[in-house]
């Protein structure tokens, strides 16, 4: 019998997770080919909920095209959109189809996506929210109405341990925490001497951490992530590894770095798991596992 991702976690397994991207339209093929590909290979996968705000099919919707395929989905719900009557009735869709694990962010701001005409929501934060669904499994939804059949959902949420200070974002972590996540998949992380000091503080909290691992594909690519993205810091050697690429290798060498940290991760026993992002290479992530040795 096949364990859910929840006891996956409880388990002690080394977890890996992915992450696939509903398409801005309805042709789905892509994205079903990339369920496909992953569903075998990782032990649940993401479905990202408009993205960096740009409008897309909805992530209940990549979940249940998970579900059918035979995998395990992790339905990625933001804050941003909806406010708590329909985040409260999209929780209780995917959990009647079958999704039952849910990771909590706040959102993207509007301005970097396709729709700066539309206005967020924002009514909760991932904390509240994480709050609302622990409110759902109790039969009571947020307006104090008894539930006629309630959820059970394995709660997640995100942290930042790059961000600098460091400080403010373990006082987000552990209100998250108190809200009842059970597990965080990160933000990328590249220096793992920093992530260890993290995963220091961290290890006090019952709760498993699964490092993110952004693929990195070129040197340019690496460079504008460190400078430009807040919580992301590349290490300068990783960036002049990329560039000693030879011409059209650039890719194969992000996979071997790739490859490499999650080997390390799991050797040295770093954290519980990692949560992998290939965005817009998904079909390299079984070369990404194998270059890990997994």
């Amino acid at each position: 019998m096949n364990l859910s991702f929840k006891e996956l976690l409880d388990s002690g397994k080394f977890v890996v997770t992915a992450e696939v991207a509903p398409p801005k339209g309805t042709n789905l093929e892509e994205m079903n080919h990339h369920i496909n590909l992953l569903k075998d290979k990782v032990d649940a996968i993401n479905v990202t909920d408009h993205q960096s705000s740009v409008m897309r099919f909805p992530s209940v919707g990549g979940g249940i095209a998970i579900k059918e395929r035979g995998g395990e989905p992790i339905l990625q719900m933001t804050c941003r959109d909806r406010n708590q009557m329909a985040l409260q009735s999209d929780l209780l869709f995917a959990y009647s189809r079958g999704i039952h694990n849910v990771l909590c962010l706040t959102g993207d701001a509007i301005p970097v996506g396709d729709h700066r005409q539309a206005r967020g929501v924002f009514e909760l934060d991932s904390v509240q929210l994480l709050h609302a669904i622990a409110r759902l499994e109790s039969g009571i939804d947020l307006g104090g109405s008894e539930l006629n059949g309630a959820v059970s959902f394995c709660k997640g949420a995100i942290v930042t341990p790059e961000a600098d200070p460091l400080e403010p974002q373990l006082s987000k972590f552990e209100k998250k925490v108190e809200a009842g996540a059970e597990f965080f998949q990160t933000q990328a992380i590249y220096d793992l001497d920093n992530f260890a000091v993290f995963m220091e503080q961290a290890r006090g909290y019952p709760v498993k951490i699964l490092a993110g691992i952004v693929l990195l594909t070129s040197a340019p690519m690496a460079r504008y992530m460190s400078e430009n993205v807040p919580g992301i810091f590349v290490p300068q050697h990783l960036i002049d590894e990329l560039k000693s690429a030879p011409k059209g290798g650039a890719l194969s060498k992000g996979i071997e770095i790739a490859g490499r940290m999650i080997a390390s991760l799991k050797d040295n026993s770093v954290c519980d798991g990692v949560h992998i992002m290939a965005i817009n290479k998904e079909e390299v992530v079984p070369d990404i596992l194998e270059a890990a040795g997994i």
